[in-house]
This record gives C-alpha cells, structure tokens and sequence, in this order.
C-alpha cells in the first residue's frame, strides 16, 4: 500500500515538474525566436519590442503569448495582416517539449537547469546555423565558458570529486574542438595537394591562405569553424563519450540532410550548415535513456 502511495505521489510531482518544464520551454522559446531573428543581424535583443518585421506595429503583450498569440491572430499580424511564419509557434512548441522531456529525463536532478540552458543554446545555434550558415560566437564560445565553468560546479555539488568534474568538461571541450579542427584541416591541405576548387574558397580572386596567416588554420573549405567551436561546447557539458556520440549520431544526420539537399536542389554542389545535425545528436545524447554507446557496441 505504502509503495503505491509513493508512487502516485511521484507520478504526480514527475507531472508537475513536466508541465512547469513545458511553460517554461515555451517562454524561453519565444525568447529564442528573437534570439534567431536579431543575433545574426547584430541587432539589440531587448530593444525594440517585438514588433512586426513588415509594418513595424508594436505585437501587444497578449499577442505575444507563445503558441496561443499564434492562434489568436490566425497566423497573421492585427495590423497589417501580413502572414506570420510558422517558424514562431513550431520553435516555441519545440523547446517547451524539450524541457519537459529533460523534465522527465531527469527529475529535479541540480543539472538539468544546465541541460535546459544547453538545448536552448543548441536549438538557437541550429536555426541560425540553417538560415546563415553562421553561428554566432555569443552562443558557441559564450555556451563553452558557461559549459567548461558551471557544468564542474554542478557536478562536484553532486559529489563528483572536483578535479573529476574539471576533467569530463575541460577534456570533452578540447576533444570536441580538436576532432573537429583535424578533420577541418587536414581536409583543406588535402583539397589543396589535389588542387580542388570550391566556390567559397578562398573565393574569387583571393589567394589560398598561407601559413602565415590565421586563415590558413581556422578557414576551411566545407566546414566552418563555427562548427568547431560548437562541438567543443557540446564537449564541456557531455564529456569525451558523448562528444563521440554526438560526432556519430552528427554524422548520420548530416548525410540524411546532405541526401535531401541533393533531391530537392539537384546539385551536388548545394551546402548547408553541420550546426542543426551536431545540435541534433547532442539532443539526443542528453535524453537518451541509456548510454548511446551501450546501445551501439553491446
């Protein structure tokens, strides 16, 4: 009786805890939004207020209400009536099922705030990532020193020996980085051995980067050393094991979103950003119930 007592008493706060991870995914969501639309623009992310991009109408603080403001206005701005994305309610919706899923993943765990902060940056980079081909170094360098800082406090407040804790994330974040930058590298001295030419590098009329020059280390040739920077954060909050992870899980994602380019561009030539498949499998490394390497090597 006692046990089934407790456990409808679990039940019940695992529920709570999910929907308050809900509504909180969902307002940090609509914050994101802005993050997306103004970052790479170097926009002020506080000022203005969310106005429509068309009239410039003010969007009144019920409209704005994540997902419901949405259905409210029918997918269209009261002012103008010009059709709002879709983009807004799916990335809201989005992250609020995140949340809730680390949620339910990991209880009241001390991590998984940290966990909430981590997807939201993921998310954020993955978006911009697919629009620009960019990612913004306040979410990837500003996401490692939060990573390489907190991510060791947090688990040496859970009893993880102080210099262990250092270890998984300051390791995680060199060998994310490193992996990454190798690959990188030695694929642009390889493309300039067999003298291959790509149309953004080093870009019409320039020279290829010479030693000498930081772009000769940092600038390569189908990938962006945003992505490194990227994987090395990912590496300060899932350590060694799960920057592997991410690296395979990354990879397959990458070239299902490769094989789709082909399809639907019809050129082999078509690019697109290694940010949203990275982004991706660390999601997946962080909710996965078991050990992604337990599952693939049993």
């Amino acid at each position: 009786m006692l046990e089934n007592a407790e456990f409808w008493q679990w039940l019940v706060e695992s529920r709570a805890l999910a929907g308050l991870g809900l509504v909180f995914g969902l307002i940090v969501g609509s914050f994101l939004n802005v993050v997306i639309h103004r970052l790479p623009l170097g926009e002020s992310l506080m000022f203005p207020a969310s106005r429509c991009p068309a009239c410039e109408r003010p969007i009144r603080p019920w409209e704005n209400i994540p997902v419901l403001g949405y259905l409210f206005l029918r997918g269209r701005c009261a002012g103008c009536g010009v059709h709002i994305s879709l983009r807004y309610p799916v990335i809201e919706s989005l992250v609020g099922l995140l949340f809730m899923a680390v949620v339910l993943r990991y209880g009241a765990s001390p991590m998984t705030p940290v966990w909430c902060v981590f997807i939201a940056g993921l998310v954020a980079a993955a978006a911009i990532d697919f629009d620009h081909q960019i990612i913004p170094d306040g979410i990837s360098l500003g996401g490692l020193v939060f990573g390489l800082i907190v991510v060791p406090l947090v688990h040496f407040w859970e009893g993880i020996a102080l210099m262990d804790a250092l270890t998984f994330s300051w390791l995680g974040a060199a060998v994310g980085g490193f992996l990454l930058w190798i690959v990188g590298f030695l694929h642009a001295r390889l493309s300039v051995a067999l003298g291959r030419e790509f149309a953004h590098w080093p870009g019409e009329g320039e020279e290829l980067p010479r030693p000498d020059s930081l772009d000769f280390w940092v600038w390569f040739p189908g990938l962006g050393f945003g992505d490194v920077k990227l994987l090395a954060m990912i590496g300060a909050f899932v350590g060694v094991i799960g920057t592997f992870e991410t690296i395979f899980v990354g990879s397959l994602v990458g070239l299902i979103f490769g094989l789709v380019s082909v399809c639907s561009t019809r050129s082999m030539g078509a690019t697109f950003g290694f940010g949203p498949a990275l982004a991706m499998a660390a999601i997946v490394v962080v909710l996965s119930p078991t050990p992604l390497y337990l599952l693939l090597f049993r």
